[in-house]
């Protein structure tokens, strides 16, 4: 008696013995060249992204050490604010000979507290105006990011495309790509208007 065993083969043996279909061989090739394209498309954006992302945290840095300088103004402010009340106080209670001596010293901390005042203001603005930046690259960067996103589900669909010959993904792949393709340009189109 021989011995003959049960053999059985994995489905993607079947797939080498037999040659694909010309219909699906024609659309792997689309596949994959659309999921090169994507990819390359991908590191364009991403490469992108990350030129915007440099841009938002310089002009976040830009506005945080203006704040400091702000910051550093206003505390010489408050330091010029209490000599002059201080002064002002020794002029009340010192002798009328030495009241004009005191009187220069107030002016000249009043006129320190002006500058020191309106250099403060100046960059607070300019410490505003960065952040409004910073926050205004943002926005075409978290659509870049969103851009990024669609591409890869775009190419994964693709994949899934060649792996199971499921044409309606390829059209889910399609529409994806469009999205991210829009999400893209419109990302351009507003970081040029910023």
């Amino acid at each position: 008696m021989s011995e003959q065993g049960v053999h059985t083969h994995a489905p993607h043996e079947d797939m080498l013995h037999h040659p694909a279909a010309p219909g699906l061989k024609r659309l792997n090739q689309w596949i994959a060249l659309f999921t090169a394209v994507l990819a390359a498309l991908g590191a364009l954006v991403s490469y992108e992204g990350s030129l915007l992302m440099e841009e938002v945290l310089l002009a976040k840095n830009e506005a945080v050490l203006e704040k400091a300088h702000a910051t550093d103004d206003w505390n010489y402010y408050q330091a010029a604010s209490t000599k002059q009340h201080l002064t002002e106080i020794a002029r009340d209670l010192a002798p009328a000979s030495r009241r004009a001596e005191l009187d220069t010293r107030i002016a000249k901390y009043r006129a320190q507290k002006q500058e020191l005042a309106a250099k403060a203001r100046r960059l607070d603005a300019a410490s505003a105006r960065s952040d409004a930046r910073s926050a205004s690259l943002s926005r075409p960067h978290t659509a870049i990011l969103r851009s990024i996103i669609a591409l890869q589900v775009a190419i994964s669909l693709a994949s899934i495309t060649a792996l199971t010959g499921r044409r309606w993904l390829f059209a889910g792949a399609l529409v994806s790509a469009f999205v991210g393709v829009g999400l893209w340009l419109g990302a351009l189109g507003w970081h040029s208007l910023g």
